[in-house]
Order: structure tokens, then sequence, then C-alpha cells
């Protein structure tokens, strides 16, 4: 499927991921160096799993070919209820907005059989992506953005890495 000219993959943004990652950084690794000594083992494993974990749920992204738009997730987000879906353009009969409690929009794809799919808003490409839909969905007249602005990941990145340092540094000095 990735070798076809048509075929188009936009992965997660790299801001995205990063602050994801760095957060859980932040909020569980000194948790590794404050166990009793007896659980250390342990911690050093869950924070090893959660890693993981986190890795695996941020890898989402999305493949649009000349009939279908393909939302993949992982085995690990599959597992926990985030499904894939894969819709034919020619089902999509519309895009309708709704507002988020933070003031932002979230978009759905609405197919002929009335059923919804979240359309990806956090993914690489975006201006890309909205100019494949607009080729695609007869009728789209819908303003597409980030669900949030890219500016608040890569905050969210920095304040995560200040915090970071600040624990490593506190080791540091305690030791």
């Amino acid at each position: 499927m990735s070798n076809d000219l048509n075929n188009q993959r936009f992965n997660t943004l790299f801001s995205v991921k990063s602050s994801l990652i760095s957060l859980y950084l932040a909020l569980t690794f000194p948790l590794v160096f404050i166990t009793m000594d007896n659980l250390k083992l342990t911690s050093i494993i869950c924070f090893i799993l959660g890693l993981i974990f986190i890795i695996f749920i941020s890898n989402d992204y999305v493949i649009t070919s000349e009939k279908t738009i393909v939302f993949k997730t992982s085995y690990v987000s599959s597992f926990f209820g985030k499904k894939g879906w894969e819709i034919h353009w020619n089902d999509i009969s519309t895009i309708k907005a709704f507002p988020t409690s933070q003031g932002s929009k979230v978009f759905y794809f609405i197919t002929s059989s009335e059923k919804s799919f979240l359309l990806p808003q956090r993914i690489e490409r975006f201006s890309e992506f909205k100019k494949i839909l607009s080729n695609k969905i007869n009728g789209l007249n819908i303003d597409l953005n980030y669900i949030s602005p890219l500016w608040t990941y890569k905050l969210l990145t920095g304040i995560s890495i200040i915090f970071i340092l600040g624990e490593a540094y506190l080791f540091l000095i305690n030791k």
C-alpha cells in the first residue's frame, strides 16, 4: 500500500509525541529514585513499560489513497479501545464540527450511513492533508485547523524538560 504513488502517510506530529513523552518522563522518572530499595526493580520495570506504552499510543497515523482514508493505531492503542478505521472517500457525506471545552473544534467525518469518525487533527503536513480532503470531498467548505495551537505542545515539552533537569539537579546535589 505505501509504495503506491497516490498514497500519502501522515504521522502524528513530533511535537505531540515529544510533549507526551517528556511529560511522562518528568512525572515518573523521579519515582525510580525515591522508591524503597525493595521496590526499586518493580519501579524500574513499571517505568520502562509505561514509556513503551506512551511511545506506542503516540504513533497513530493516517494513510490516504485514491479510494480510501485509513486511520491506523498501534496494537496497544487497539487493546485499550482506540480503534483504527477505513472509509471510502465516496462514503463520506460531510464533515461536522463540534466545539470543545477549551474553545477549539473537533471534526468528524460523517458517512452516508450516519456513522461518525474523528478526523485526525494532530498530524504532520496538515495543510497537505486538508488539500487532499478538499479534492476528495465534494462541497467541503470548513476551516480545518489543528485541535490545539502548536505552541502549546512545544510549551509543554519545554516545561517538562525544565522539570526533568531540575529533578536531575536536585538528585545530584542531594547524593
